[in-house]
């Protein structure tokens, strides 16, 4: 028997679908809002604490230590390990075990940034009275600035107040996700900041295929005699034996300075075929102002450039001269492609 075909929805259900993507729709509505919010304040009375914590943390000989408990805690995880893998020191100390023993991992040459909405946290308790004590500063981001939290810090990174996405008001949602953009926010801030580059990125990422596409020409190219380049003046009936040795399907060719002044590809050699090709010099057979990388150029980077030409090899090139190559083969053995 033929299978039947499935039932068609029912008008319940069809309706049911409906007031889901219209909650769905709301809620986005109501955290795009907060995030405005939150870009508002940040020209107006949030600007001065957040250039007062920035220059804190930049200035600071210690590590960024982030508290809080709760989905604020959650937050605050994503926000040490954003900061950490952007050239901040920082880990995630929760509230809670801060005071059986973790209060130990903090010291006065460290910047304390403490997370809770309402600022009446009563699990921080613990932890900003060390900061108190042993005189480590200490940031507060909360939504109140006359909280306990709020009086006790040095600076307080008050958010805008905001509407939840959870029709109760309860479930920590636009709240959570503005403390989430103010943190990375301050994490972007202090990488550019600090001139934290795609290669110190690299360093702290070294797996997987983002690992892969840090890397750059210069750790993935061919070089020394696997480089397939010839003077302009060698005659294609030499040319075309090396191109074939070296297996890159090109040949580079060079000036008397050994300056990369063309390149010679399979088309090159199937355009002039029947011409007396293997008569023919290096120099005549050649596309000249081939496109090239140099040394530093991310792998990503040389990806992109072959898939948008449609090529194969690529020519890393350093002060003019060829001093590597790179094959598509060698994307795809890294994992970048």
């Amino acid at each position: 028997m033929p299978n039947s075909l499935p039932d068609l929805p029912s008008e319940e259900e069809i309706d049911k679908l409906s007031q889901c993507l219209v909650s769905a729709e709301r809620t986005l509505e109501t955290e795009i809002a907060g995030l405005s919010a939150v870009r508002a304040a940040l020209k107006n009375g949030l600007s001065g604490p957040f250039g007062q914590t920035f220059e804190l943390i930049r200035k600071s000989t210690g590590r960024v230590i982030v508290t809080g408990i709760g989905k604020s805690g959650h937050i605050g995880t994503k926000i040490a390990a954003s900061m950490a893998s952007t050239g901040t020191p920082a880990f995630f100390v929760h509230a809670s075990e801060a005071s059986h023993g973790d209060l130990g991992m903090i010291t006065d040459k460290d910047v304390v940034l403490a997370m809770s909405w309402s600022g009446e946290t009563q699990e921080l308790a613990g932890i900003v009275s060390y900061t108190r004590r042993f005189k480590v500063p200490l940031v507060a981001i909360t939504s109140r600035q006359d909280s306990t939290l709020g009086r006790a810090a040095d600076i307080v990174m008050k958010l805008p107040s905001v509407a939840e996405a959870c029709p109760h008001g309860l479930a920590p949602t636009t709240s959570a996700l503005i403390q989430l953009a103010i943190g990375d926010a301050l994490a972007v801030a202090l990488l550019e900041g600090r001139g934290f580059t795609a290669q110190d990125f690299r360093v702290f990422h070294p797996g997987g295929r983002l690992g892969a596409s840090l890397k750059t020409a210069r750790d993935i190219m061919h070089t020394g005699e696997r480089i397939p380049v010839v003077p302009a003046e060698m005659l294609m009936s030499e040319g075309i034996v090396l191109m074939t040795q070296r297996g890159f399907g090109v040949l580079g060719v060079t000036d008397e300075l050994r300056q990369l002044i063309g390149i010679i590809t399979d088309g090159d050699l199937r355009r002039h075929v029947g011409s007396n090709l293997l008569s023919k010099t290096a120099g005549e057979i050649m596309t000249r102002s081939p496109k090239t990388v140099s040394p530093d150029t991310l792998s990503a980077s040389i990806l992109e450039l072959v898939n948008s030409l449609s090529i194969t090899s690529v020519f890393v090139i350093e002060d003019g001269r060829p001093v590597g190559i790179v094959h598509l083969h060698d994307l795809l053995r890294i994992g970048a492609a």
